[in-house]
């Protein structure tokens, strides 16, 4: 079976083909991100792996059925970038990969918590040019405030567990209590979480209810000189009204390992070039916003895990069998591709 694999990266591939070794899948990698304008390089493949920043709406949809595309799979948790009913009108099984490592998205929250409260990245600068000055390196104990975390699935669980181990008290909202979560702290409603936390995480899907979760009125909610971070998806927050709250000084610092319109930024080098995104660069002005470019996910463990599930959920349908991991309503693949062969190509 014929996969392409889009906006691939070397330390997937390596890691793809090595899961796959004992497998009928034949992956054909490409660098570029799945568009409309990219749709065409998945001609001849039976499957499609895609990845959080491709576009699978009802164009790219219609294309990679036309192809004779059968299969997506998804190298995420999240499939807000996927028109998932017009898959299933299509007959198309979109599979994806729900738990991968959520402590590496957990540690990375509370590296950026860690980095933006004791402005770390500052320090480490400054002592590589022989300052050592302290002046406008001034944190807080994490120890007694209150953490506000939103969406308390795995990886929300994970976030309050550490926190917890750093003597925090830990406020949580979700429509959906965790009773393993109810151990650790106090599910209360939204309104309430935003004007008691110190510190507000944000670990919610992407959704119609979630679009810009926080924005102008939510953030005026939230006290004073309150860090905000968003280690989840990007369109969670409403970054003018961010900008705006930065402005004003009401918000103490701003920590995000993801962006709303990060698709056209993140995963590629664009040191030699000018930044068309004005709203980004604007971020990037302010002292109190720590920027990381979707890495939160990015350890050998969870591209392992990926890499399993991916193979895993693949295979299960080639044999005819339903996945577990399947969205939507099509559980099974409408046709059964051939089993032809092992080999590998790239494109770059």
């Amino acid at each position: 079976m014929k996969c392409a694999v889009f906006s691939s990266r070397p330390d997937e591939r390596r890691i793809l083909e090595q899961q796959a070794q004992d497998s009928p899948i034949e992956w054909v990698f490409h660098c570029e991100p799945l568009h409309l304008a990219t749709v065409a390089l998945a001609r001849g493949c039976h499957a499609i792996c895609v990845f959080v920043n491709d576009q699978l709406n009802a164009s790219v949809l219609d294309q990679l059925h036309a192809f004779g595309v059968r299969i997506i799979a998804l190298r995420c948790a999240g499939f807000n970038q996927v028109d998932i009913s017009h898959a299933d009108r299509l007959g198309l099984p979109v599979v994806r990969v729900p738990a991968y490592s959520p402590h590496a998205v957990a540690e990375h929250t509370f590296a950026l918590l860690l980095a933006i409260n004791r402005k770390i990245h500052k320090a480490y600068n400054r002592v590589r040019e022989s300052n050592f000055a302290l002046e406008g390196l001034l944190g807080f104990d994490l120890h007694g405030k209150t953490l506000g975390i939103i969406g308390t699935g795995k990886i929300g669980s994970c976030v309050a567990r550490i926190a917890q181990g750093f003597g925090m008290n830990i406020l949580l909202y979700d429509p959906f209590p965790s009773k393993e979560c109810e151990a650790l702290g106090r599910y209360v409603a939204l309104d309430v979480l935003l004007s008691q936390s110190k510190i507000v995480s944000l670990h919610c899907p992407l959704n119609d209810s979630t679009r810009h979760l926080i924005r102008r009125e939510s953030l005026a909610l939230m006290q004073d000189k309150s860090i905000l971070i968003n280690t989840s998806r990007g369109a969670l927050v409403d970054t003018q009204a961010v900008i705006q709250t930065l402005k004003s000084g009401k918000l103490g610092a701003l920590a995000i390992d993801v962006y709303e319109e990060e698709a056209d930024l993140f995963f590629a080098d664009h040191s030699g070039e000018v930044l068309q995104d004005d709203i980004f660069s604007r971020l990037l002005t302010f002292p109190n916003v720590l920027i990381t470019g979707h890495q939160a996910f990015f350890t050998e463990d969870a591209l392992q895990e990926i890499a399993k599930v991916t193979v895993a959920n693949l295979s299960s349908l080639l044999a005819g069998h339903p996945s577990e991991n399947a969205v939507g309503k099509t559980k099974l693949a409408p046709m059964t591709p051939p089993h032809d062969g092992l080999r590998t190509s790239s494109s770059t």
